[in-house]
């Protein structure tokens, strides 16, 4: 079974990915991988070059910064970027998953609503979380400006536009309800890949 795990950014899905792993989940991290893509693709080095010219790159490496601020003020950027990248991110997470031993896997990624890719899975996870706490994480977490945050999020749907599409809701506030409800989760999720 696949099971989509997302939310918007600084919803804390890496921890929720981090309490199904503890319970012996599979996680692929699509965030990670296509930063891997990025970085080591050469093909995909290539594109984004010639979409985003060659300060894309900084010592070798992807200029997260250069990047972000160019495509999150430019939807039509934005999307010519995904279309460099998902396809070979969707294509390794097929791999990877028939690779896995276990009942169910989980894809954690942020825009399964926004790329209309909900059909891609058995089930759907979102991670909530009010926003004032979730720029205050992202703040925290990459030290970015409020604004720079605001255009990210602005490019994201919004929970409640998000919350009628998913199977479950962690509103992930207190780590030990968090934890809770994915106890709860894992063990129906469990039920239905018996079923399946």
């Amino acid at each position: 079974m696949i099971v989509g795990l997302t939310g918007g950014i600084g919803s804390g899905k890496s921890t929720i990915s981090g309490l199904f792993k503890e319970l012996g989940v599979p996680v692929y991290d699509s965030d990670k991988e296509a930063k891997l893509f990025m970085n080591t693709s050469k093909s995909v080095r290539k594109a984004i070059i010639a979409l985003l010219g060659k300060k894309a790159f900084k010592d070798d490496t992807l200029n997260r910064d250069y990047i972000s601020g160019k495509v999150f003020k430019d939807n039509e950027l934005l999307e010519r970027l995904n279309k460099i990248v998902h396809p070979e991110v969707k294509k390794h997470f097929k791999k990877w998953s028939l690779e896995q031993d276990a009942p169910y896997v989980i894809q954690e990624t942020a825009l399964i609503f926004e790329n209309k890719n909900q059909d891609n899975y058995d089930k759907i996870i979102l991670v909530t979380a009010p926003i004032e706490i979730r720029i205050a994480r992202v703040i925290e977490r990459d030290s970015v400006t409020k604004s720079l945050i605001l255009d990210r999020i602005n490019n994201q749907l919004t929970d409640a536009e998000k919350m009628d599409r998913a199977d479950f809701i962690v509103e992930n506030i207190n780590l030990k309800k968090t934890a809770e409800s994915i106890k709860h989760i894992h063990d129906q999720l469990l039920s239905e890949a018996e079923l399946a």
